[in-house]
């Protein structure tokens, strides 16, 4: 009814968990982009398909996937590897699968973002919607090289359960050396959004996807970028009501937004 497609690299930590999550899938097609950890072993060992391709930027890596992936079902289910399908949301995937009188093409579904052992909503800005589960024959990846955003030709709908993620599986030093690639990314994409007039309209758009571009690119015009960050996460999102957890993760939010400044800066074109 569904298939599960993968992009790892290195990730024979989250693998298993992630793959188990998704045992209602008969096609589970891992998608790696050279690991040289046990993950293609962990992926053939839980009944998955691999293939490989050199990594370029992951708006090309998952349009790739798309082309290559000779997937079995018309609807698809994008994962990373350090995310759990939880209960709710796998019944809810399964009954759209099953209900060939659906007229959704996509579904956008939550994140809960977890750190230091427990799920913080206010510090990652829960609720953030990302359109993951969509059929496969509508739907492309734009040309992006960084928070690359699936287009879908038709209805998109929202869903009540959960992805769980665990993005400091790895540990704080994974977590900052993967952000210091994704700053040096966003980067490039940031100078390319400012040379275009400010979406204002999309600033109150319904669409969840347009809403968090517009407010980005709007950020992207702020000075000294990594503290307003850290001031809008702690005080207007309130995120010192997730405790030390919070705190911490906002610091490290702040300190990723500066990176990314910094690396503007440093842009031919800037």
């Amino acid at each position: 009814m569904i298939s599960i497609l993968i992009l790892t690299s290195n990730e024979e930590i989250n693998l298993r968990t992630c793959v188990e999550s998704v045992a209602f899938s008969d096609d589970i097609l891992v998608f790696d982009s050279g690991s040289i950890d046990g993950t293609l072993d962990i992926a053939k060992e839980k009944g998955a398909r691999v293939l490989t391709r050199p990594f370029d930027d992951y708006g090309s890596q998952r349009q790739a996937a798309l082309e290559k992936g000779n997937f079995k079902h018309p609807w698809l289910l994008v994962l990373d590897a350090d995310e759990r399908v939880d209960a709710e949301l796998a019944e809810e995937l399964k009954a759209i699968a099953s209900d060939p009188s659906n007229p959704n093409t996509g579904y956008r579904i939550r994140r809960k973002d977890h750190f230091l052992g427990r799920w913080i909503p206010h510090s990652t800005l829960y609720p953030t919607w990302h359109l993951r589960f969509f059929r496969r024959s509508a739907t492309r990846y734009e040309p992006r090289t960084v928070h690359e955003h699936p287009v879908v030709d038709g209805s998109v709908a929202q869903l009540k359960g959960h992805l769980l993620h665990y993005s400091f599986n790895k540990g704080l030093d994974e977590w900052m050396e993967k952000h210091r690639r994704y700053a040096k990314l966003e980067s490039k994409e940031a100078v390319q959004m400012l040379a275009q007039p400010l979406d204002w309209a999309g600033l109150m758009n319904s669409d969840p996807s347009r809403r968090r571009r517009a407010l980005k690119t709007l950020s992207y015009r702020l000075p000294f970028r990594g503290i307003s960050r850290f001031l809008y996460m702690m005080f207007i999102r309130l995120a010192f009501l997730d405790g030390m957890a919070g705190l911490r993760y906002s610091l490290l939010i702040s300190r990723y937004e500066s990176w990314v400044q910094k690396e503007m800066k440093n842009l031919p074109n800037a």
